[in-house]
């Protein structure tokens, strides 16, 4: 965690400065997410809390110390007969009545409860961890998806730039063969017309990179105007093994929060079953009290001094509250248990269902490789032919099409691969960067 939150501020600040002029790397757009996310900075606050919280005395078992201090000034009036036959009668007589003490008390037995209530902020405390280190896995996947979704786009109008090389050489050529007389207007117009289509369909893949950017700024909670460079290629990890995958799963985070949760509800079933034993304490304290009246028999009475016991409350009956609430706590376990199971069953299918997609894109990878560098031969033989009139202008447009979709397929898989890779390893908890 100390790699993921105290990351040097001169490198973060170079990241975002730096961002215009030199690329943006996959590991400084990382950095800078889990600096900046608002998200994260909620799950980290919250581990500081329940890391607060987890103390013996929250549990209730550290000494209790309390002082009161009472002071009571009244005006009364005074008619007293004493049996010795001396009648004291006074008006408006002040008096004056001042108590002070201070008690200490320790619980020596209540059924377990305090035991039960610290192992409980243990695992409150360690279930804030996991739901923290979820969120960073989180934070990696959607970030480094992101990322590659830029690279992606920009790798689409590396195949646009290359088919509009093809066009305006195509172009060209129909220029040079109507000057000598053996093109005409209309192999002119269509091959302008090709060319124009192919710059408009790359201003419409830079607006859909501009945007893909924005989203990844927003992922990075940076400035949606602020300007990124990104120069990056898709590797892909073939290495992935679904048996690692499946045995790792133990390992996420979510799963052993959920875990812990079914612990955390065990524990408040034990502190619940403790409310019906009594509850044992031992006090001590010091007592000062005096009173003191201007009028009657006693004009002054003072006492003081320390003081030693023993409390015991005994639950003899509320209604079967306590025991309800027993009951209602173990339906929470059960359901604990049962939130843990769909857990389980649904990362077990989301894993072999990434798996299958992960397997069965690299399968076609090595055949889409093969068959871009066929389509950009097949592109280059046409415009050669075409250049020595040995084929027509549509015959150059099927080659550049062949390529042009031949190119987004190889980036769409790619990227498929590795997205299903980045999210194989979120679900193992393995994902790093």
């Amino acid at each position: 965690m100390k790699r993921i939150f105290f990351i040097s501020a001169t490198l973060i600040a170079g990241c975002i400065s730096a961002a215009a002029q030199q690329p943006l790397q996959l590991k400084d757009a990382v950095n800078i997410a889990l600096k900046n996310s608002l998200d994260l900075q909620l799950a980290a606050n919250r581990v500081e809390a329940d890391s607060i919280l987890n103390n013996i005395g929250v549990a209730g078992g550290l000494p209790l110390v309390t002082g009161t201090v009472n002071d009571n000034e009244s005006i009364t009036s005074v008619n007293q007969k004493l049996n010795t036959g001396v009648t004291i009668q006074r008006n408006n007589a002040a008096a004056n009545n001042l108590n002070g003490n201070i008690t200490g008390s320790i619980l020596l037995y209540n059924g377990g409860r305090v035991v039960a209530t610290k192992k409980r902020l243990d695992e409150l405390q360690l279930q804030s961890r996991d739901l923290l280190n979820s969120q960073v896995q989180n934070i990696l996947a959607d970030v480094m998806i992101g990322y590659y979704d830029v690279v992606r786009q920009q790798n689409y109008i590396l195949t646009i730039d290359q088919s509009i090389e093809a066009s305006a050489k195509q172009l060209d050529i129909v220029k040079i063969r109507r000057e000598v007389g053996l093109a005409n207007n209309a192999d002119l117009f269509q091959a302008q017309i090709d060319l124009n289509v192919l710059q408009q369909s790359k201003l419409a893949q830079q607006l859909v990179i501009d945007q893909s950017k924005v989203e990844l700024l927003r992922l990075l909670t940076l400035k949606a105007d602020s300007v990124i460079i990104i120069q990056d290629t898709i590797l892909v990890d073939k290495e992935v093994k679904l048996a690692d995958i499946q045995h790792s799963l133990s390992k996420n985070a979510d799963i052993n929060a959920a875990e812990k949760q079914i612990h955390i509800n065990e524990l408040i079933v034990k502190e619940t079953e403790a409310l019906r034993y009594p509850s044992i304490r031992a006090l001590t304290g010091y007592n000062f009290t005096r009173n003191q009246s201007a009028a009657g028999q006693q004009l002054l009475n003072q006492n003081y001094g320390p003081t030693v016991g023993v409390s015991v409350a005994i639950p003899i009956y509320n209604g079967s509250a306590y025991r309800r609430q027993k009951q209602a706590a173990r339906i929470d376990v059960r359901n604990a248990g049962l939130q843990k199971d769909i857990l389980l069953r649904d990362y077990g299918a989301e894993i072999v269902k990434q798996y299958q997609a992960y397997a069965n894109t690299l399968s076609q990878l090595d055949t889409a490789v093969q068959n871009y560098k066929l389509s950009k031969q097949l592109l280059d033989l046409a415009l050669l032919r075409f250049e020595y009139k040995q084929a027509t202008i549509v015959e150059v447009k099927n080659a550049q099409q062949s390529f042009v979709e031949s190119g987004y397929r190889l980036v769409n898989l790619n990227f498929a691969a590795k997205s299903s890779e980045i999210q194989l390893k979120r679900l193992a908890n393995t994902l790093t960067f």
